[in-house]
C-alpha cells in the first residue's frame, strides 16, 4: 500500500480524496493555484505544493508540475478527482513512465472511452445496446422510409449540419418518414448549404441513467447499481439519486451485465461510470463512459456502503478487490444536491466573492466513513470566510442524504436545505427546493427535459410556492415577539419608559414595487416557558417552541408539534429593520411594527429605484475580458457592447436599444461587482 498520495485536483473532490487517504494512514499532498492558497484542501493536506497561476490552464492542467510536485515530495501515486486531467489518457501514461501510479484506468482503457465514435463501435462489439441508426447519407424519401421501418419507429431524422433545431423532424410513421425526409432535406439545403441527411432512433421522454462500476488488475469487475442523474439544466447535472425510481430489476441487470462487459473489454481497472439513454419503454442504448470518479459517486456509497475512493486506491496499489457481484448491497435511497454559486434569479450567472457565512446543516454521515448512514452528509471545499473565486466550476458542495425510501430522502433533502446558510454570495438553493417540492418529481414522473419543460422561460421566486405562507408571517411575528421579550428583561430601564412586549403586531410583506402586504397578528403564551408562543394569523393559529438564540441564523423547533428548520437574517440591504426568513426555498423580507406604526408605514409613499436604462450593467460579478465599444460610438440594439468571464462561463453583453456611447466607465481586465456600471449611452 502507498505511504504517500497526490492529489491532482482542488476543491471539494480533493478534500474527499484526503479523507479516505487519512483513514487509510496515507500521507497526502495537494496541490494549489495562488488562489487557492488559503482553500481548505491545502490545510486538510499533509504537505502542499504551488503549481501556478489562478487560471487552470497555467495550474491544474500542467502535468509537468504535478508530476515535478510528486517527485519533490515522494509521492508514490496521484489521484486525478475529476476534471482537470482525470481523462487525459497522455496524462495517466506519463505518470505512469515517471514510475508513480495512476489511481484511475490504464491510459490505453481511458484512450479507448474518449474517442465517442470509437467508444460506440467498441461497445457494439462488447454486445451494448446502441442507438440503432444509419451513419450514412441517406438519398431518397422512399430509402428513408426503408430505413425507418427497420430501425423502428420513431425515428429522428437528422441534418448532418444541422443545429438551432433546424433541419430535424421526428417520424412515428412512414408518412412522417416520408415528408420529414423531404423536409429535413430542403431545410437543410437552404440553412446550410449540405443537404446530407441521417436517420438513428428517437428515444421518446429520455432519462439519462448510469452504472457505477469497477475492476481490479486480476480481472474482476462488477457493477455497483445505479443512478438516475435525468434533473438536468443545460446538460448539467443538478439533482441525482439512486437507485432510480423509474428502471425494473430486469432492466437495472441488463445494463449492469452490459457495462461490465464494455469495461472488460477494455481491460478496466479502476472506478468508472457507463451512462445510458434510457426511454420510456425502458429501452437503453449507451451514451458514453467516464473514466473517473464521478461528482455523484457519494449517493452510490450510501445505498451500497462503500467507500469508493479506497477501493480505487486499494485497486491501484494492485488489490483484488474485497468482494463479488452477489455482495453488492442496495439499502435505502440516497439523494445528491450541487450547491452552486449562482444566482437563480438572474438567470444562473455564476455568483463570487466572500463567503460571509457558510453553515451546512448538521451532518450525520461523514466522507469515507462507511458505517454511519440514513442521515446528511456534506462534501465541500469550502468554509466560513472563504473565497469563492471567478476562476474554476460554481459548485461549491454536495448536500447529501440518506432516506428509507424516496419520500423519506425527500423530506430529509427539503430539511437540509432549509438549514444550509450561505452568505455573501448567492447560490441556487431556492431552486434545488422548488424541484424537490414539484409533484411531478416526488412521484419519480421526469426525463431529461423537466427543467426545461416546466423553467423554460427562467426561474423566479413566484417558482417555489410555500405551502403555508402563513407560517412564514407567524415565524416573523415569532422572532419580534422573542426579541421584545429579551428587550424587555433587561435592567435599569427608566420607570414608565420600559420596553413594552405587547401582543399585536402587524407584520408587512415588503414588495419591490411598494405594494407591500400589511397581515395583523396577534402573539401570547401557550405553555408559558421561554421559547414558547402562540401565534394567531387570521384564522391559523401556530403553536411554535424553539430553543435557538436570538442572534442565530438558523432557528429549528415545532410548529403545531412538527418538526422545522428555518433561517432568519436581520436586516436587508434596503431596510436594516427588517427580518428576512427562508423556508422551503421561500424569501420574505417583513417588517413586523405595531398597529399604529402599520398604519402611518402604509402612507409612506414608494421610493421609485433609479433609470439604470442609460447604462450597460454587469449581471454578474467577473472578469471584463472585452469591451467592443468606444466613447461617441453609436450603437445599435442587439450590438456586442462587453464581454465578462466567470466560472468558465462567457457572458456577452448587448445594447437593449439603439444609443450612442457617452463613457466607458470599466477598464477591460477589470473585475467587476453585480450591477456595476460598465457603458453610459448619452
Amino acid at each position: 500500500m502507498f505511504t504517500k498520495i497526490l492529489i491532482a485536483n482542488r476543491g471539494e473532490i480533493a478534500c474527499r480524496v484526503i479523507a479516505t487517504a487519512r483513514k487509510m494512514g496515507i500521507k497526502t499532498v495537494a496541490v494549489y493555484s495562488d488562489a487557492d492558497k488559503e482553500a481548505r484542501h491545502v490545510q486538510l493536506a499533509d504537505e502542499a505544493v504551488n503549481i501556478g497561476p489562478a487560471p487552470s490552464r497555467e495550474s491544474y492542467l500542467l502535468a509537468d508540475k504535478i508530476i515535478a510536485a510528486c517527485k519533490q515530495t515522494g509521492a508514490q501515486a496521484v489521484h486525478p478527482g475529476y476534471g482537470f486531467l482525470s481523462e487525459n489518457a497522455e496524462f495517466s501514461k506519463r505518470v505512469e513512465e515517471e514510475g508513480i501510479v495512476f489511481i484511475g484506468p490504464k491510459h490505453y482503457s481511458i484512450a479507448a472511452m474518449g474517442d465517442k465514435i470509437e467508444s460506440k463501435k467498441l461497445a457494439g462489439k462488447a454486445g451494448v445496446n446502441c442507438i440503432p441508426g444509419v451513419n450514412d447519407a441517406i438519398e431518397t424519401a422512399e430509402k428513408a422510409v426503408e430505413i425507418a421501418k427497420g430501425i423502428g419507429y420513431p425515428v429522428m431524422i437528422k441534418a448532418s449540419a444541422g443545429g438551432g433545431g433546424k433541419g430535424l423532424r421526428v417520424a412515428f410513421n412512414d408518412k412522417e418518414a416520408f415528408e420529414g425526409f423531404t423536409s429535413c432535406r430542403n431545410e437543410a439545403r437552404n440553412s446550410f448549404g449540405d443537404d446530407r441527411v441521417f436517420i438513428e432512433k428517437f428515444v421518446e421522454e429520455p432519462r439519462h441513467i448510469e452504472i457505477q462500476l469497477i475492476g481490479d488488475s486480476h480481472g474482476n469487475v462488477i457493477y455497483l447499481n445505479e443512478r438516475e442523474c435525468s434533473i438536468q439544466r443545460r446538460h448539467q447535472k443538478v439533482i441525482e439519486e439512486a437507485p432510480s425510481p423509474f428502471i425494473s430489476d430486469a432492466t437495472r441487470k441488463a445494463m449492469g451485465e452490459q457495462a461490465v462487459a464494455l469495461a472488460k473489454a477494455v481491460n478496466y481497472q479502476s472506478a468508472g461510470t457507463v451512462e445510458f439513454v434510457v426511454g420510456k419503454d425502458q429501452s437503453f442504448y449507451f451514451l458514453e463512459m467516464n473514466t473517473r470518479l464521478q461528482v455523484e459517486h457519494p449517493v452510490t456509497e450510501c445505498i451500497t456502503g462503500l467507500d469508493l475512493v479506497e477501493l480505487m486506491i486499494r485497486v491501484a496499489a494492485g488489490e483484488k478487490l474485497p468482494l463479488a457481484q452477489a455482495d453488492v448491497k442496495r439499502n435505502g435511497w440516497a439523494i445528491e444536491c450541487r450547491i452552486n454559486a449562482e444566482d437563480p434569479f438572474r438567470n444562473f450567472l455564476p455568483s463570487t466573492g466572500r463567503l460571509v457565512r457558510f453553515a451546512p446543516p448538521a451532518q450525520t454521515m461523514f466522507q469515507s466513513n462507511t458505517d454511519d448512514w440514513y442521515g446528511v452528509r456534506v462534501d465541500t471545499g469550502v468554509q466560513d470566510g472563504g473565497e469563492i473565486p471567478m476562476f474554476y466550476d460554481s459548485m461549491i458542495a454536495k448536500l447529501i442524504v440518506h432516506g428509507t425510501d424516496r419520500n423519506d430522502a425527500i423530506a430529509k433533502m427539503r430539511e437540509a436545505l432549509n438549514g444550509f446558510v450561505i452568505r455573501g454570495i448567492s447560490s441556487n438553493i431556492p431552486f434545488q427546493a422548488a424541484l424537490l417540492a414539484h409533484p411531478k418529481f416526488v412521484a419519480g414522473d421526469f426525463n431529461t427535459g423537466f427543467i426545461a419543460d416546466n423553467y423554460g422561460k427562467g426561474f423566479a421566486a413566484e417558482d417555489v410556492p410555500h405551502a403555508d405562507p402563513s407560517f412564514l408571517v407567524a415565524l416573523a411575528a415569532f422572532v419580534r415577539r422573542k426579541s421584545r421579550e429579551r428587550a424587555a428583561g433587561i435592567s435599569g430601564q427608566l420607570p414608565g419608559y420600559g420596553v413594552q412586549v405587547g401582543k399585536d403586531y402587524v407584520v408587512v410583506t415588503l414588495a419591490q414595487d411598494g405594494k407591500h402586504t400589511y397581515t395583523p397578528v396577534h402573539v401570547d403564551e401557550f405553555v408559558g416557558e421561554t421559547g414558547s408562543a402562540r401565534v394567531r394569523v387570521g384564522a391559523s393559529s401556530y403553536e411554535i417552541r424553539s430553543g435557538s438564540r436570538i442572534n442565530d441564523i438558523s432557528i429549528n423547533g415545532t410548529v403545531n408539534g412538527v418538526p422545522f428548520t428555518a433561517q432568519v437574517e436581520r436586516g436587508t440591504p434596503k431596510n436594516p429593520l427588517a427580518l428576512r426568513l427562508q423556508h422551503n426555498g421561500t424569501r420574505i423580507d417583513a417588517l413586523i411594527i405595531s398597529p399604529r406604526m402599520a398604519e402611518l408605514h402604509a402612507l409612506m409613499p414608494h421610493k421609485a429605484p433609479p433609470d439604470l436604462s442609460r447604462f450597460v450593467l454587469s449581471p454578474m460579478p467577473g472578469l471584463l475580458v472585452d469591451v467592443a465599444v468606444v466613447p461617441g460610438q453609436k450603437v445599435q440594439a442587439g450590438e456586442r457592447v462587453a464581454v465578462i468571464e466567470a466560472m468558465k462561463m462567457e457572458n456577452v453583453l448587448f445594447a437593449a436599444a439603439d444609443g450612442v456611447v457617452g463613457k466607458v466607465l470599466a477598464a477591460k481586465g477589470e473585475s467587476l461587482t453585480v450591477d456595476q456600471p460598465i457603458v453610459e449611452f448619452t
